[in-house]
C-alpha cells in the first residue's frame, strides 16, 4: 500500500547482461560500447504494442533497481571513484549505487526490438547494467531536450583523464578468445580490452602491480592483473 511518502512500483523488466558480478562494470553508460545486454520485457508489460514507435529512436533511458545493493546501508557521505576514492561528497552529488533508494538512470544504445518464443526483448548496446537488474521504467532518449551543452559536471566536468595503459594477451589468452569467438560467435577480445581499459581495480588497489584479479563476463573467468606500464589479459577461464 502507498502512502504520501512511499510508492509501490512494479518491475517491467529484467535485464540479461553480460556483466555477471558488478565488479569490472563500467562507471558510466556508454563507455565500453561493446557490452552488450538486453531487455526482456515480463508480464503483462510484454506487449509489441506497448513499444510501437520505439524504433525510430536510436538510445532510450532506462530506470533500474540497483539491486546487489538493497540490503546495504548508505551514506549521507561517500568517496567517488572519480576523486581518487579520498575525497567525500555528499550522495546527492554523486551517482553512487548506496543510496536511499537504490534507483538508477542509464543511457543506452538500442538495437533489435523482437519476440523470441513468446517473449519481448530490446537488444542494447554499450550497457552498464549488471545480469538479472530489475527495470521500473523506459523512455525514449529525446536529443534536442536530453542533450544540455552548456551543462556543469561539478567535480566531474570531462571525460576522466586517466592515462590509459595499453592491454595485451598473453599467448594463451588470445588463444582462448579466438576458440571462443569460433565456437560462440561472440568477438570477446575487443570487450575485454574496452573494459580493462577503465581500470575497474577499487582506488585503493589501483597502486598494486602484479597481483591477479578476476572479471566475470557470461560463463567466463577473465583473468589479468596490472603491470607497470600495461594491464596484461593472462587466461579466460570456464565457469
Amino acid at each position: 500500500m502507498s502512502s504520501p511518502n512511499s510508492f509501490n512500483l512494479a518491475t517491467i523488466g529484467v535485464v540479461h547482461s553480460c556483466y555477471k558480478e558488478k565488479f569490472g562494470i563500467p562507471r558510466q553508460p556508454g563507455l565500453v560500447t561493446e557490452a552488450t545486454a538486453r531487455l526482456e520485457l515480463i508480464p503483462p508489460y510484454n506487449r509489441l504494442d506497448a513499444l510501437e514507435g520505439l524504433d525510430g529512436f536510436s538510445h532510450i533511458w532506462i530506470q533500474f533497481i540497483f539491486h546487489a545493493c538493497i540490503t546495504e546501508n548508505w551514506k549521507a557521505k561517500i568517496r567517488p571513484p572519480r576523486l581518487g576514492g579520498k575525497t567525500k561528497m555528499g550522495v546527492f552529488a554523486t551517482r553512487a549505487t548506496h543510496r536511499p533508494n537504490p534507483i538508477g538512470l542509464s543511457v543506452v544504445k538500442i538495437g533489435r526490438i523482437y519476440q523470441e518464443d513468446k517473449k519481448i526483448f530490446i537488444d542494447l548496446h554499450g550497457a552498464d547494467l549488471l545480469d538479472g537488474t530489475p527495470v521500473l521504467d523506459i523512455k525514449p532518449y529525446l536529443p534536442y531536450a536530453d542533450n544540455i551543452v552548456d551543462a556543469k559536471g561539478g567535480f566531474a566536468p570531462t571525460p576522466a583523464q586517466t592515462m590509459k595503459k595499453p592491454v595485451l594477451f598473453s599467448e594463451l589468452a588470445k588463444s582462448q578468445c579466438t576458440q571462443y569467438q569460433n565456437l560462440h560467435n561472440k568477438e570477446i577480445a575487443t570487450l575485454i580490452k574496452q573494459i580493462i581499459e577503465q581500470d575497474p581495480r577499487p582506488s585503493y588497489l589501483s597502486e598494486q602491480l602484479d597481483r591477479e584479479h578476476g572479471i566475470k563476463l557470461w560463463n567466463l573467468n577473465v583473468k589479468w592483473c596490472a603491470r607497470i606500464d600495461h594491464f596484461e589479459i593472462l587466461r579466460i577461464e570456464q565457469t
